[in-house]
């Protein structure tokens, strides 16, 4: 018995790409820092909030490589005025991390935000208009 995968189901004509979109994706999913929530705001439009506690906005990196989204945080040891912090006692996580999303064609960032130590990023896919089109039978020409 031979097994199927996606790309080479014979109804799914041109989702070569759809058996390297899942193994990417789960390759992303393995960390659990930071944590977050991925919400539906409404019936086309996402939320994805990342607890990013003790992170400045400019600590933060939001970028989309590749139809991925992908949120770097990187927390700097230097002081409001530049000068090097000393702890005596680091309780607050604040180690960097990357975190990746992988979009579907269509969905497009709208934008993000910073509140209460929570970063929001706002999603929304634009649904294509359906298109009906009737393609013309003809006559193959000959010598060709």
């Amino acid at each position: 018995m031979t097994k199927l995968s996606f790309g080479s189901h014979p109804f799914l004509l041109g989702f070569e790409q759809l058996e390297r979109l899942v193994e990417r994706t789960a390759k992303t999913g393995g960390e659990g820092y930071p944590p977050y929530n991925i919400e539906a705001v409404a019936e086309n439009a996402y939320r994805i909030t990342l607890a990013v506690a003790g992170f400045r906005e400019e600590d933060l990196a939001i970028t989309i490589e590749d139809r991925q989204l992908v949120i770097r945080g990187r927390v700097s040891d230097q002081g409001e005025n530049g000068e090097t912090r000393v702890f005596l006692h680091r309780g607050i996580a604040s180690r960097a991390f990357q975190r990746s999303f992988v979009l579907a064609d269509g969905v497009e960032v709208a934008g993000a935000h910073m509140e209460h130590g929570l970063l929001h990023i706002d999603l929304h896919r634009q649904v294509p208009e359906a298109v009906v089109q009737t393609i013309r039978i003809g006559q193959k020409e000959r010598g060709k």
